[in-house]
């Protein structure tokens, strides 16, 4: 049945066949062990070389593996060849890796290949008789029918070698059933190679088992391949098919068409998937209610849809099935199994809701707003508390004027009737509403819009009341010329009875009067004129005049209205320009634009006239001149170049109706470019003016006096470095600063000092030095610098007429030119006279 593994070694010399020997060599490193096989120099494919005791490293070992793919080893340490090898005379080694993942462990066989030059006779026919062609066994189908009754141990079958006809051959078996769990499952008899199973198996545990056959000679060789050999367990239905749920659960609508998907089912079955024992088939045994039948099931898929469309959940809102699963495609002898299905039943708006009354009727006094008239109730057979049952109410018909609204009470589903707006029983004595009723949720059934809305109608009686005055209309108006005499009397406000629509026996009285212009006659409600109505009065808009009156009828009940008295315009003010400055850049323009306003109404107002008032001196019209521009404006322009200065200009100022005034504008001549630039002077020449700082201008002088200190304080280091020096100068000398003298001398554009020096000065103009010592000062036409001990002496400045002037302690009217030395010069010329002899009570004199 298997075929014994011939070598091809090549014909002809017997000194080519080389007898293979083995010998171990233990060493000292990483390897459990030293193999050196002895082989001839051409090996053939699938040749066994040699055999290798791999327990000597590992009882058992889980991976065997060869660092040389030409080579492989087998579990018994047979190693064989796995291509054709052509050794040199080098030698050839490779490694045996063995490992255990159980504790993780590995170890190493050094193997090395030699040529071998002895010939034993034994080995050599040995040799000899296995050269055959090369030949495998073939694996035998093997089977084993699970819970088998035996006997036991149960012959499976029968696994021989050919190599058994010319050795002897001994058999065995490892793997799962064999050496590893279930152990000792599966045995084989050495000698004869007969394949028993010992005990029942359990497909549903170990649906098959694979295990390794090997054939090998007394002596330890191995003439076969391991074979692999599959053992099957047949399926037995011996498993029952389980639902997957103990009882299902499922919703359909009411009402449903035939067919609708309700829900599935599904079963499990633990024997072999595809056969029969896996067929399953659904079935529903029984149904509660009984009748009618309204399901039905699928054999194969266990979907439950619908069989009839009576579902009516508000006869039945529930029914249970009870179904079955077999197995064997349903044949009677299959294993079945039962479970429980609930299928509750959903409700729609199938039902509509309706009036218990056809007719309503209720009353409610009239002037009464807010209150609740009448409780209308509906029955509804669809689910409580649900859209299909909650009602929603609607007025169709008799609330045209919205004194009506219907709400639906959440608890009870009722609809309550409300009064919004107050009814007159003087207008209306009876109403007479249709109103419906629908459900929040749409209907489910096609029907006509009639009859899918229940109406009744609703007769609503208005009660007669007692009431007091009517204010109406709540806003009355009369109309009065605002420049009427006082004590002029006018109709008022008028308040009547809505039972007698009268207006005798009510009494008035003025409630609110801002201006207190008017009083309010008690019994008539007519209004009399205490004060001069004025139509541009403050707090009057669009010309109208608010009074709000309170009438009172005889048995005390009152009512409030508001008379306003529209103000009819008089043209009694004449037109003003509300400007009363103007400023005129005299270096870019020569005339200003002057607006003219007049509180009248327009007909009393625009077009107007300017002109200078007829009374006004003769400078004035020689001066000015006035065009117009439109019928509000007009431009005002001088002429005969009046100087810098402030002016008052009389300007008159006439409306279409005549009506005229004069209002005295002040005008001022600058010397500026923009307005902005006289808003804080008046004569920039004559320098009356006022000076003014600003926020930046107060920033930018603490910035300088910061700058200021900071150059101080570095003049005084630097002097205070000097110090250190043999001192040249005297004590005093260090505090010597610059200041301006009035004493007069003679030169020509130079710096003279008594003590000979000469220092230049830059440009034909007398200018000083710039910084915190100060600034070069004209007198008569020569300048002085003095060197003065003691403290600093600052310049303090005044921006009337743009001039310079010392302080107080100074006095003295100086002017300045622009400073053109900076302080790096002064600084540079001081530093570098530091060591010059001192000097003292000496002045600097520029011309």
């Amino acid at each position: 049945m298997a075929a014994a593994r011939p070598t091809s070694s090549p014909s002809g010399a017997l000194c080519r066949q080389l007898l293979l020997t083995l010998t171990i060599l233990t060493f000292a490193c990483d390897a459990c062990k030293k193999v050196t096989l002895h082989v001839p120099s051409k090996l053939d494919a699938e040749k066994f070389v040699g055999r290798v005791n791999l327990k000597e490293c590992f009882k058992s070992a889980n991976l065997i593996h060869s660092s040389d793919p030409d080579f492989q080893i087998l579990e018994d340490g047979s190693v064989y060849t796995t291509n054709a090898i052509l050794l040199s005379s080098e030698k050839r080694n490779f490694t045996i890796l063995l490992s255990n993942t159980e504790n993780q462990e590995e170890k190493k066989i050094f193997v090395l290949l030699e040529h071998q030059t002895k010939v034993l006779k034994k080995r050599h026919s040995k040799e000899k008789v296995l050269r055959r062609a090369k030949r495998r066994w073939a694996p035998i189908p093997c089977s084993v029918m699970e819970n088998s009754l035996g006997p036991f141990p149960l012959f499976l079958q029968q696994i021989q070698s050919d190599t058994a006809q010319n050795y002897t051959i001994y058999y065995s078996i490892r793997g799962p059933g064999v050496d590893r769990e279930p152990k000792n499952l599966f045995y084989v008899e050495r000698d004869s190679g007969n394949l028993f199973c010992t005990r029942p198996v359990d497909r549903e545990e170990y649906e098959s088992f694979e295990l390794i056959a090997f054939a090998t000679t007394p002596d330890g060789y191995t003439p076969e391949l391991p074979l692999p050999l599959v053992i099957k367990i047949e399926d037995e239905n011996d498993n029952y098919p389980i639902f997957t749920e103990k009882t299902y659960i499922f919703k359909v609508a009411e009402n449903s068409r035939v067919g609708s998907t309700v829900g599935q089912v599904c079963a499990t079955d633990k024997d072999e998937p595809d056969t029969m024992h896996t067929r399953l088939k659904y079935s529903i045994l029984a149904q509660l209610p009984a009748s009618p039948t309204l399901f039905s099931m699928h054999p194969t898929t266990g979907v439950i849809t619908t069989s009839s469309s009576q579902l009516d959940r508000e006869l039945i809102d529930k029914y249970q099935l009870k179904i079955k699963v077999q197995d064997m495609d349903g044949q009677y002898f299959g294993l079945q199994t039962t479970s429980t299905c609930i299928i509750h039943i959903e409700d729609v708006n199938d039902n509509l809701p309706t009036f218990t009354r056809t007719s309503y009727v209720t009353s409610v006094e009239e002037n009464t707003i807010n209150v609740e008239i009448l409780r209308v109730t509906v029955e509804d057979k669809d689910l409580i508390n649900t859209a299909n049952w909650r009602a929603n109410y609607t007025i169709l018909k008799g609330n045209e004027n919205g004194n009506f609204k219907i709400v639906t009470d959440p608890k009870t589903n009722e609809g309550i009737l409300c009064v919004v707006k107050s009814l007159n029983y003087e207008e209306r004595q009876q109403v007479n509403l249709q109103i419906g009723v629908t459900n929040e949720a749409p209907y489910s059934r096609e029907v006509s819009s009639r009859s899918a809305m229940s109406t009744a109608a609703v007769t609503v009686n208005v009660k007669n009341q007692d009431e007091g005055p009517e204010c109406s209309p709540a806003l009355q108006t009369v109309r009065i010329k605002e420049n009427v005499p006082v004590r002029t009397t006018s109709n008022g406000y008028k308040a009547y009875d809505p039972e007698t629509s009268s207006s005798s026996g009510i009494r008035y009285k003025k409630l609110k009067d801002p201006k207190e212009w008017i009083t309010v006659d008690e019994n008539s409600g007519s209004i009399t004129i205490i004060k001069s109505l004025d139509r541009e009065a403050e707090n009057i808009k669009n010309g109208i005049y608010n009074v709000t009156v309170l009438a009172t009828d005889e048995v005390g009940r009152t009512c409030t209205g508001t008379l306003g008295i529209i103000l009819e315009d008089v043209n009694d003010n004449g037109p003003s320009i509300p400007k009363e400055t103007v400023i005129i850049c005299k270096t870019v323009m020569s005339s200003t634009e002057i607006v003219a306003v007049d509180p009248d109404e327009p007909i009393n107002g625009p077009p107007f006239d300017f002109s200078l008032d007829s009374a006004s001196d003769s400078d004035v019209q020689r001066t000015w001149r006035l065009t117009k521009i439109n019928g509000t404006a007009a431009r005002l322009s001088y002429q005969n170049d009046p100087p810098f200065g402030s002016y008052i200009v009389p300007i008159k100022v006439t409306d279409r109706l005549g009506q005229s005034l004069v209002t005295p504008l002040k005008v001022i001549l600058c010397d500026c470019v923009t307005e902005n630039d006289c808003t804080s002077r008046i004569s920039p020449r004559t320098g009356n003016g006022e000076v003014k700082l600003g926020t930046w201008a107060i920033l930018a002088i603490l910035l300088g006096i910061a700058l200021l200190f900071c150059i101080l304080f570095t003049l005084v280091c630097g002097v205070s470095q000097a110090a250190k020096q043999p001192k040249v100068f005297p004590d005093d000398l260090a505090q010597q600063n610059l200041i301006v003298s009035n004493t007069e001398a003679p030169g020509d554009d130079k710096v003279y000092c008594t003590d000979g020096f000469t220092t230049h000065i830059v440009g034909s103009s007398t200018q000083g030095v710039c910084g915190t010592v100060g600034s070069g000062v004209k007198t008569g036409g020569q300048e002085t610098i003095e060197l003065v001990k003691g403290g600093h002496q600052t310049l303090e400045m005044s921006r009337g007429g743009g001039q310079h002037t010392l302080d107080s302690g100074r006095g003295g009217h100086v002017e300045t030119d622009n400073c053109r030395y900076t302080y790096s010069e002064w600084h540079n010329y001081t530093q570098s006279h530091l060591g010059e002899e001192p000097i003292r009570g000496h002045t600097l004199i520029k011309n």
